[in-house]
């Protein structure tokens, strides 16, 4: 059965697991918050035995999963067995895999297929499959015009009241970035706590004021989003606030320093892992990285050095009358465009 995210919680909540679920969507925030859900009825049911399979491209052992699907649970009764689809395709092998798994499901594995894109040419015999044993979860994109009902409900699930001039300028704020817009939920019910009142434009504004951290957050999601008008709107917003550039280039600097390492990796799920890099961030670093060369990814790290040294005062020969501000711009454009590039060699 197809449902949509909200009906896939109340079902979680009111039956059994079923013996396959499909959470998908290509927004990374609805399909986190998607597989969390089955996870925690997972474990709320009495499955403490979790085994998690990343499926991409050539690294995908296809093999393996299937001797692990055969093979009964060493520490429970029953497992969860997650396999992780980024691009939303399993190709053949794994689709006839999938497609065998739902014709005799084992009475002892509920298995959760977890797709980091989707659309409606990415279903198949494989995703019917599983909608007939079990769920098929699609979180669908939220269009502009939907934002405002999709924050209005999260802030009523919150505890907040919000006038609807309230809920508008929240959703002016986040500009369709649901990972920011979740965060500002979470800060709007730390900063509200015990607060019995309904939030009208002015409290929202002073609620939501602007902080360098989440600030530099939006600034790298947007750069890592290939959203250069993005970019060039939040850091003309800091510059004008009297935000210290010092302040952001530590953010900076790691995150290209994460995206160096990450380029070099033979293994992007194992390096994710060994970096500590969130689930719900991994598919935006994949995006950037297919930007540009792992050469480059080392080039754009040096850059933010240079970048960073100009923003202290420790000008290079010949940059004394560097603008730290312009060249961090042109740095972060070309992390968000590959056509930018130029731009820091001017």
């Amino acid at each position: 059965m197809e449902l949509s995210l909200d009906r896939l919680s109340a079902q979680l909540d009111s039956e059994p697991l079923r013996p396959a679920y499909l959470v998908a969507s290509s927004e990374p925030l609805l399909v986190l918050e998607a597989a969390d859900a089955v996870r925690a009825a997972a474990r709320a049911q009495g499955i403490a035995e979790r085994e998690v399979h990343d499926m991409e491209g050539r690294e995908a052992d296809w093999n393996a999963l299937y001797a692990s699907l055969q093979a009964p649970s060493l520490f429970a009764s029953r497992r969860l067995v997650e396999i992780r689809l980024p691009t939303g395709k399993p190709g053949t092998e794994g689709a006839k895999l999938i497609v065998d798994f739902c014709a005799a499901p084992p009475a002892d594995v509920v298995l959760l297929v977890i797709a980091g894109e989707w659309s409606k040419a990415h279903a198949g015999k494989w995703s019917q499959a599983i909608a007939k044993v079990g769920h098929v979860a699609i979180g669908w994109p939220i269009k502009p015009h939907e934002l405002g009902g999709w924050l209005g409900a999260r802030l009523r699930r919150a505890g907040i009241k919000a006038t609807p001039d309230a809920v508008a300028r929240l959703a002016q704020r986040v500009e369709g970035n649901l990972l920011a817009a979740a965060q500002e939920v979470d800060k709007l019910v730390l900063l509200a706590q015990g607060r019995d009142e309904v939030l009208d434009v002015e409290r929202m504004d002073a609620l939501v004021a602007d902080s360098a951290r989440f600030d530099v957050f939006r600034l790298m999601e947007a750069a890592l989003a290939g959203q250069p008008a993005q970019v060039a709107r939040v850091l003309a917003g800091l510059r004008a606030e009297g935000e210290p550039i010092q302040a952001l280039m530590g953010m900076v600097c790691r995150e290209l320093g994460l995206l160096a390492r990450l380029s070099q990796a033979h293994n992007f799920a194992a390096a994710c892992k060994a970096l500590g890099i969130w689930e719900s961030r991994q598919a935006a670093y994949k995006r950037a990285l297919a930007r540009h060369s792992p050469a480059r990814w080392q080039w754009l790290l040096a850059e933010a050095g240079r970048v960073d040294r100009i923003s202290k005062g420790r000008h290079l020969p010949g940059q004394e009358s560097a603008d730290a501000w312009l060249q961090l711009e042109r740095l972060l454009l070309a992390v968000a465009a590959s056509q930018a590039v130029r731009l820091l060699a001017s």
